[in-house]
């Protein structure tokens, strides 16, 4: 995935209750069991339980998530070009 934003991506994880994430691009949906998020290194998805967005700043690309975290994951995007794609852009 390109790195259009240049934003650094920096995850912190506080005892499994605080995250703190940079190079946040978009929030894509959240509920009290998954956020799903685009960083400047890919989609991240992070599941758990009581999450709760306690600060929101795209513009800074910063985004903190309270309540009990038990995983983050990476995800391909799937609207990235397919080979014979990227030959011929």
């Amino acid at each position: 995935m390109e790195n259009k934003t240049n934003k650094p991506h920096l995850l912190t994880l506080d005892n499994r209750r605080k995250l703190c994430l940079t190079g946040v691009e978009d929030v894509l949906g959240f509920n009290e069991e998954m956020i799903s998020a685009v960083t400047s290194l890919g989609n991240l998805i992070i599941r758990g339980s009581k999450l709760h967005i306690s600060k929101l700043s795209l513009d800074s690309g910063e985004v903190d998530v309270e309540g009990v975290v038990d995983s983050l994951q990476y995800v391909h995007n799937k609207r990235e070009k397919s080979f014979v794609q990227r030959l011929f852009s």
